[in-house]
C-alpha cells in the first residue's frame, strides 16, 4: 500500500516514513497547491492508503488551500477511503485561515499540531486530535516514544491558552514574520522567490545552470545556513533550489545575510 504526500514536503516526515518503510508516492505541486487530479489519478491505479498533507502554510512552499480545494480532498479521501494526516504545524501563524481539513472529513482525519513554531522552538508539546478509532493505537505510539510531556510545561500551556497568552504571542509572531518576508522580497527582488506573507521562509527556485549544493557550500563558508531541495523532495528529479529561514536570526542581521545570499546566487547564475 502506498502513502501519497506533494513532492515537496516537510522533510521530518520523509524520515519517518522511511523508519517505518512506508512506501511513497509524489504528486505534482502546483503553485496553488497539491495536484488533486493528479492524486485522483494515483488512487485509480493504485492502492493508496492515506494522504500527508500541509494544508495552511506549506513548508517549504508556502502555500494556503482555500476551502474548495479542502472540500475536494476530502470528498477524494471518502471516494477512496483514505486516511488524512493534517499538519497544522504552521498553520496558527496565518491570519483568518479557511476551516482546517479536519473540519471537511473528521471521521478520517488525524490532526497534529503544536506549540513550537506559533509561540516558542522551546516549546515541544504537541496537540493530536483523531477519530475515536485511532485514538488507541496514538495513545501507545506515544507511549512508545515520548511517553508523556513534562507537567510544567503542559500546565503553562493550558495556563497561556486560556489567559489569552498564546493569541496574544502568535499575533507578535505573525506581525514579525510578515516584517521578514517584506525583507525578503525587498532584497531578493527579481529573483523567483515563493513564500507566504505569515511565513518564517522563502523557497527560492534558481536558474538552470546553478547547483544548490554548490550555493549552500559557498554560503556556509560564509556562516550563513540553507537549506537545498534534497531533504525535501519525495520524486526522483531534485529541483535545485533553496529553502531559506528567516527567524533563525536576529533581525537586524537578516538584511546582511540575504544581501549575502542574493550575491552568492547572482555568481552563481554567471559564474
Amino acid at each position: 500500500m502506498w502513502w501519497r504526500w506533494d513532492a515537496l514536503t516537510y522533510s521530518g516526515f520523509k524520515v519517518l516514513a522511511a523508519l517505518y518503510h512506508l512506501e511513497l508516492a509524489a504528486i505534482p505541486c502546483r503553485p496553488e497547491g497539491p495536484d488533486l487530479q493528479a492524486l485522483q489519478t494515483l488512487c485509480q491505479q493504485r492502492r493508496v492508503r492515506a494522504v500527508y498533507t500541509m494544508p495552511t502554510l506549506h513548508n517549504p512552499l508556502g502555500w494556503v488551500l482555500n476551502t474548495g480545494q479542502r472540500q475536494a480532498l476530502a470528498d477524494l479521501a471518502r471516494q477512496h477511503d483514505l486516511l488524512i494526516i493534517e499538519d497544522a504545524a504552521y498553520a496558527r501563524l496565518v491570519s483568518h485561515p479557511p476551516p482546517p481539513v479536519v473540519s471537511y472529513a473528521p471521521e478520517r482525519t488525524v490532526y497534529v499540531t503544536g506549540f513550537s513554531k506559533n509561540i516558542a522552538t522551546g516549546l515541544r508539546v504537541g496537540v493530536v486530535i483523531s477519530p475515536p478509532r485511532y485514538r488507541p493505537e496514538i495513545e501507545r505510539a506515544i507511549r512508545a516514544t515520548t511517553w508523556n510531556t513534562p507537567t510544567l510545561i503542559s500546565s503553562l500551556i493550558c495556563a497561556w491558552i486560556e489567559d489569552g497568552t498564546v493569541a496574544r504571542f502568535e499575533t507578535q509572531k505573525r506581525q514579525d514574520a510578515r516584517q521578514r518576508q517584506q525583507m525578503a522580497r525587498e532584497v531578493l527582488c527579481g529573483l523567483p522567490v515563493v513564500s507566504h506573507p505569515d511565513s518564517y521562509f522563502v523557497w527560492l527556485p534558481l536558474g538552470e545552470e546553478s547547483r544548490a549544493d554548490r550555493l549552500a557550500n559557498a554560503l556556509m563558508e560564509r556562516r550563513i545556513s540553507v537549506s537545498t531541495a534534497e531533504p525535501f523532495c519525495v520524486s526522483t528529479t531534485i529541483p535545485q533550489a533553496l529553502r531559506i529561514a528567516l527567524g533563525s536570526v536576529p533581525f537586524d542581521s537578516l538584511r546582511p545575510a540575504l544581501l549575502s545570499v542574493r550575491d552568492a546566487v547572482e555568481y552563481e547564475q554567471y559564474r
